[in-house]
């Protein structure tokens, strides 16, 4: 598999990347541990968690893995601090809070060190400078290799990478983790141009706009999908309306003509997008992880890519970057 600088660092990852959210709950070990095989022996490197998932359960999993299945040093291992189960906060960005959990993730990693430790998410309530101090700090302390931010916008990730290029000593950011498909361009309106100004990669999640774009859904819900669970259909539903319809139906259209699936056609789009350092595939089985590395040999032809952009195109508007409507 194809491997790529990370922003402007150097660091090298996977342009598949192999997402975990849903190991230790709906993924068990035995499951867990044909994917990591898998994406190992495809030449996938980059595999991102969270101390969120599976409120750590994730990161346990992947440590009893990499204990005898995959030596650690094959992996680049990204997790993420920031999220709290709070009713009032959703997010705490502290510098106190973020250390503690990064010494809670190395703990059940296993790990003396991530290579990626980001920011899951912008906290309002504390200051850019004491949430950027936390990753300097754990870099220093060799904790993590390097660091990055997750769900921020254009300007928090503006911000965020300014101040920490505003000083020497201080640790640039490597990457942004967004959502970002055929489904959700919402990146391209402000988080991709700042991405790219600083040097910033795109970590890509829900590259298939959370199961839609395989085309599972074009003729009814799966009784076992995602779209049919009680707990994950709101996850879903937001990806089913009649704007979606149409950008799966050229999708599959596109594919048929390719002698592809979907899947793999909407991936090597997303892929292949300007800034996207890695697109992460978070899959429930093994054989759907497969399916998804086989697009490593596809490339899209000018043609179809360009029917994509346009069918999925965003609406731009003022003062959106390249608006053409009030």
């Amino acid at each position: 598999m194809e491997k790529r600088q990370l922003g402007r660092t150097g660091l090298r990852v996977s342009r598949i990347g192999l997402g975990t959210m849903t190991w230790g709950s709906a993924t068990d070990e035995q499951e867990a541990a044909e994917q990591l095989k898998s994406f190992v022996d495809a030449g996938g490197t980059l595999v991102d968690t969270a101390d969120v998932y599976a409120d750590g359960g994730a990161e346990y999993l992947l440590s009893r893995l990499t204990d005898g299945l995959v030596p650690r040093s094959e992996l680049v291992i990204a997790t993420k601090a920031g999220s709290v189960a709070d009713e009032d906060r959703r997010f705490d960005a502290s510098r106190g809070r973020l250390l503690a959990a990064l010494d809670a993730s190395l703990r059940r990693l296993g790990t003396d060190y991530v290579d990626l430790w980001q920011v899951h998410a912008f906290d309002p309530d504390t200051p850019t400078e004491e949430t950027m101090h936390a990753l300097d700090l754990a870099v220093a302390s060799g904790r993590a290799r390097y660091v990055g931010v997750s769900n921020h916008s254009g300007w928090q990730l503006a911000k965020a990478a300014t101040w920490q290029r505003a000083d020497a000593s201080r640790v640039p950011l490597a990457s942004t983790q967004m959502e970002y498909s055929l489904l959700q361009r919402g990146i391209e309106r402000e988080v991709l141009p700042a991405a790219l100004d600083a040097g910033i990669g795109v970590l890509a999640c829900s590259p298939l706009g959370r199961g839609v774009l395989t085309g599972k859904y074009r003729h009814g819900v799966p009784p076992e999908s995602r779209g049919a669970s009680p707990y994950l259909a709101g996850f879903v539903q937001p990806y089913f309306g009649e704007r979606s319809r149409h950008i799966v139906d050229a999708l599959a259209t596109a594919a048929d003509g390719l002698a592809s699936s979907p899947l793999a056609v909407a991936l090597a789009w997303l892929r292949d997008r300007p800034g996207v350092a890695s697109a992460l595939v978070g899959a429930r089985t093994a054989a759907q992880l497969q399916s998804a590395l086989s697009v490593e040999a596809l490339t899209l032809p000018e043609e179809i890519r360009g029917a994509l952009d346009d069918v999925s195109a965003p609406v731009h508007r003022y003062p959106d970057q390249g608006w053409t409507e009030l």
